[in-house]
């Protein structure tokens, strides 16, 4: 990668940061007060993003990035599925906690943000998959089901900003496993 185009790219993470954390104090704030907070001119930031509108877009694919990146980061398919489990939710709440304002909002669905939730989608698929087979999870258990309710003890834990995420992630695969595991059970 040139060093041009690394700093093109260092400067646009610096204004992404820097907006998320402006608006989440106040969701009316100028372009010019993120480009202060950013540290770089009004004039970057409006040649980078036509209007506000484009800054939260970039700032929804930003943040799709980090979370693809985080699951990527815990190896789900390498590593043991507890473990990955665990690692997937605190690496995902750390993600959420800095960008809770653009995770806290319905998106667009632009091509690369579908493109990364289904990648991700997939691969947590498969590890709920992988989690059944090595008898973590019930072997009746609906994989659909599974990361629909892993998602949502993800999403009700990222509420507690200020939770430590490994205390968290703990809780998650906790309660995931006291409903869905192989422990006993009422039916």
């Amino acid at each position: 990668m040139s060093r041009v185009r690394s700093d093109a790219e260092r400067t646009m993470g610096v204004i992404l940061e820097a907006a998320e954390r402006v608006l989440s104090r106040d969701p009316a704030a100028s372009m010019e007060q993120i480009a202060e907070a950013a540290g770089v001119a009004r004039t970057t930031v409006h040649r980078r993003f036509t209007s506000r509108e484009a800054l939260v877009d970039a700032m929804a694919v930003w943040a799709t990035r980090q979370f693809a990146e985080a699951v990527r980061e815990a190896r789900p398919d390498t590593t043991p599925p507890l473990v990955a489990l665990f690692q997937v939710a605190a690496n995902v709440l750390r993600v959420r906690r800095d960008w809770g304002l653009v995770t806290s909002r319905e998106l667009s669905d632009g091509p690369e943000i579908s493109e990364l939730r289904t990648a991700v989608d997939a691969c947590c698929e498969r590890l709920l998959a992988r989690a059944r087979e090595a008898g973590v999870l019930r072997e009746d258990v609906d994989a659909g089901w599974a990361k629909g309710v892993y998602y949502a003890l993800i999403r009700e834990s990222a509420r507690s900003r200020d939770g430590d995420p490994d205390v968290l992630a703990a809780r998650i695969v906790d309660t995931l496993l006291g409903g869905l595991g192989t422990g006993p059970r009422l039916t």
